[in-house]
């Protein structure tokens, strides 16, 4: 699938704001402004201003935002959760070629909040997904104790899991411990009963 830089760039930064929020076993990656600015700075979020406790409420809202596109169960729930994402943002399309990079559009307002910044930006990068019917591809990884958010990237749409190294292996390990335990217990099984029936024909034969 092909994904221009800038939405590329933006769908990254939406995934990574999804899974900030806190699960069984994880604490919130947004829990203060240090916080929300190691954020921005690791994702090099360019035009923000001072942040402030209003900006890290922003925030976590736009994050819970974004985590309902990706439980969507269909196109239209998902463009129904976009469309009110970009509308509250106050979207404006314009070119820019800042710090380097090629000519590419950014949707937030000059001036506008962290908050609103994120939610045009990522919401028009979800858009495309949509629009190109690929909505299928926003996915919760499938390991049972993960469920990290991710965009399916690959050709046929197989990926399962948010880091095949990690959490894929770990699956497959499990899977192949289980698989040679049931064996083992099968031939545990089989054992006993060729035993047993060897028992019986040295009590039948003295």
């Amino acid at each position: 699938m092909q994904i221009p830089h800038d939405t590329r760039r933006a769908l990254d930064v939406v995934v990574a704001l999804v899974n900030t929020a806190a699960e069984p076993g994880r604490t919130d990656g947004l829990s203060d402004l240090g916080a929300l600015r190691g954020f921005v700075r690791e994702y090099a979020i360019s035009d923000v201003g001072e942040l402030g406790a209003r900006d890290l409420s922003g925030v976590r809202t736009v994050r819970g935002k974004f985590a309902k596109v990706f439980a969507a169960p269909n196109s239209r729930a998902a463009a129904t959760q976009i469309n009110e994402l970009v509308a509250t943002a106050g979207t404006t399309p314009r070119l820019t070629d800042h710090d380097g990079y090629d000519w590419h559009v950014h949707y937030f307002a000059p001036g506008a909040s962290l908050g609103d910044h994120l939610a045009a930006d990522g919401g028009m990068a979800l858009a495309f997904i949509v629009v190109s019917g690929e909505e299928e591809r926003l996915r919760r990884c499938e390991a049972p104790d993960c469920r990290r958010a991710f965009v399916d990237l690959s050709r046929n749409r197989s990926r399962r899991y948010c880091d095949s190294r990690t959490c894929g292996n770990r699956l497959h390990v499990a899977a192949y411990r289980a698989r040679r335990k049931e064996a083992d217990a099968h031939g545990s099984e089989q054992e006993e009963v060729v035993h047993g029936g060897e028992q019986q024909q040295g009590s039948d034969h003295p």
